[in-house]
């Protein structure tokens, strides 16, 4: 057989051109040396390949960088000391079940020996099927004072009737409301819940409206939470990018320890601020560094987190960037000894107290007063810090104040979680029941109170 491609024409051909088989062979030689070296050098760097590390796949943005990893993490689980927990036993048995064993085996027939009897207690969730209550109130009309009246009972939500006649309970709304604001789920796996495991047949649309009213009747509890802000002696605060039907709104929290309070606002402005918070509010107001919070009370203190992440941002860049003897460095060993000198303050008698607080104030001045225009990164922190000198350590001389805003940013996460989820809300109406229902959710469970109990006992009727 002749090879693909070559004629015998074509043998013919170079029988009588012999100079042309060669020049053919010759180019064919080199073609193959060529390939030779190009195998060569791929194998060589496969060889180098194979030698290194592969770097690892591609991590989610919130992975932890390497530098911040702990060379040696603590051991999963409670620590020591911390009390043990377990499944106790229940007080309330529904059923009582005794299962006998055979008096002989039953492989082989011989009989059984040393009895004993496994207790257990096996606690499940029961089968929920909707609890209805056909109601029937009359209503009539008063001559004499013109006007309807009508019996109401303590189960009815509403006074609609006819076709409307079919509502959810109160306590059914409450565990809806309990289910988007106070657990996190989006408004379509809220549905979900209600249908799969509480057997009630509602719509993303019907929740949303039951959103809206409940709110409505829990207006004056979400405004006595902004009351009982203002009547506090600290209040910390943040915020952070909203949407309602569009990109520009924003979501603020105020709270201190017992309280939350979530304002959806069009925009963060110091008349904004005012609408919760009012300018000549005595308090100490805990935030970070927004410019719409300087001079907006007299008592003010800023976050060291955000201080001392500055601090590690601008040394990042240098070779040692955070050496004891650098502005850095003694920047935020500073900070770092007020946080110390807090949690040692009881323990001094008052005249070293006193001492050692002028010295801080000194130093800070000290530290800050001279320009670092060589050195541009170190220039915006010191800038930083010096623009809040006046209250640098506002909280060494309140108890109640604490160094850092954490407390704003855990009340705040919750709410970012849930706008990750459904990207805000649509409309104006759905962001004021959002702000009602998730701050009585939120400061609920910081008082250890039933959210559920509460919208329970506010969506009783009211009609007379």
């Amino acid at each position: 057989m002749l090879p693909e491609g070559l004629t015998r024409e074509t043998i013919e051909a170079l029988r009588e051109r012999p100079e042309l088989l060669v020049s053919i062979c010759v180019q064919q030689a080199e073609l193959i040396v060529q390939l030779g070296q190009r195998l060569a050098e791929l194998e060589k760097r496969i060889q180098e390949l194979e030698g290194q590390n592969r770097p690892p796949p591609p991590a989610a943005p919130f992975r932890r960088a390497e530098k911040h990893k702990v060379a040696q993490p603590k051991r999963p689980g409670r620590p020591p000391g911390h009390a043990p927990a377990w499944r106790q036993r229940p007080e309330q048995v529904d059923e009582d079940f005794e299962v006998p064993l055979a008096e002989q085996c039953p492989h082989c027939g011989s009989g059984l020996l040393e009895r004993r009897a496994l207790e257990q207690w096996i606690v499940d969730v029961p089968v929920v099927r909707p609890h209805v209550t056909h109601l029937r109130t009359w209503q009539a009309w008063c001559p004499r004072c013109r006007q309807p009246v009508r019996s109401t009972h303590p189960r009815q939500v509403s006074g609609a009737g006819g076709v409307a006649g079919v509502h959810l309970g109160a306590r059914a709304q409450a565990v809806a409301c309990a289910l988007k604001h106070q657990v996190g789920l989006s408004l379509r796996k809220t549905t979900t819940v209600l249908r799969e495991l509480c057997g009630l047949p509602v719509t993303p649309g019907a929740v949303a409206q039951i959103f809206q009213r409940v709110a409505t009747r829990l207006q004056p509890r979400y405004e006595a939470l902004a009351a009982t802000l203002r009547a506090g002696a600290v209040v910390h605060t943040d915020e952070t990018s909203w949407w309602v039907g569009g990109p520009k709104a924003s979501l603020w929290v105020f709270c201190e320890k017992q309280t939350t309070f979530y304002r959806v606002v069009e925009s963060r402005s110091r008349e904004t601020f005012y609408e919760v918070i009012p300018a000549d509010w005595p308090g100490v107001l805990v935030s970070d560094c927004l410019a719409v919070y300087d001079g907006a009370t007299a008592h003010q203190h800023k976050c060291y987190s955000h201080h001392l992440k500055a601090i590690s941002a601008a040394a990042e860049p240098a070779a040692d960037p955070l050496a004891p003897e650098s502005f850095l460095g003694r920047c935020r060993s500073l900070l770092l000894q007020a946080m110390d000198f807090k949690q040692h303050l009881s323990t001094m008698p008052a005249t070293e107290q006193l001492e050692r607080r002028r010295a801080f104030d000194l130093a800070a001045r000290v530290l800050l007063d001279e320009p670092r225009l060589d050195r541009p990164t170190e220039e915006r922190v010191r800038l930083r810090l010096r623009k809040q000198l006046d209250h640098l350590f506002t909280f060494l001389d309140h108890d109640a104040v604490e160094a850092t805003n954490n407390l704003a940013e855990r009340q705040l996460r919750p709410a970012v979680i849930a706008r990750k989820l459904s990207c805000g809300q649509k409309t104006r109406a759905g962001a004021d029941a959002w702000q009602v229902l998730a701050s009585l959710a939120a400061t609920c469970q910081q008082r250890a109170q039933s959210f559920i109990e509460l919208v329970t006992a506010a969506v009783a009727f009211e009609g007379g």
